[in-house]
């Protein structure tokens, strides 16, 4: 890595539902890091409107992990490319509209009647704010530009594996 920091930043990302929260907590304590919930950084009445904002302040936050030498993992939903760009941007040695970034993305991908389960099984349990029927709204969001290098990882799987897979995958790709 060219520049003068140390710190990692994972993205976890994904529709409600996906295990972005699980994932992000186990992942961050396997690496010895911080998980942020980008939901604590919302606030809550405005969760539907203008997200650029809230979408700067994760980035700033995540910037200053990275320039501290942190690790960081971040779970957020960052369904459209313009949203990833501004975390993207958490890198100092980023440049407007392309790709390499030190913050990296894993996409949860799981079929969308797991993710209605899921949701359906939080809803019952009071642990989640979004309704299972905004699911397809999500799903019609999400964005993925293969160039974007965007990580995919089957959501099905055991948490264990998939922390395993991403843990693998991260350090195969962060010595370039």
């Amino acid at each position: 890595m060219a520049s003068g920091f140390k710190g990692i930043a994972v993205v976890i990302m994904g529709v409600s539902g996906a295990g972005k929260s699980t994932i992000g907590e186990m992942l961050a304590n396997f690496m010895n890091g911080n998980f942020l919930d980008a939901d604590d950084y919302h606030p809550l009445s405005n969760k539907d409107e203008d997200r650029i904002p809230w979408l700067e302040t994760l980035r700033d936050t995540l910037r200053e992990s990275l320039v501290s030498g942190k690790s960081v993992i971040l779970g957020c939903s960052a369904l459209q490319k313009q949203y990833r760009n501004i975390l993207r941007s958490a890198d100092p040695n980023y440049e407007v509209g392309g790709y390499a970034s030190v913050v990296k993305f894993v996409l949860l991908d799981a079929p969308a009647e797991v993710l209605a389960a899921r949701l359906e099984k939080r809803a019952a349990e009071g642990k989640h704010f979004m309704p299972a029927k905004l699911l397809q709204s999500q799903l019609d969001l999400l964005q993925i530009d293969e160039l974007e290098g965007i990580f995919k990882v089957d959501a099905t799987l055991s948490p264990q594996t998939i922390i395993s897979i991403i843990y693998t995958w991260n350090f195969s790709t962060s010595g370039e």
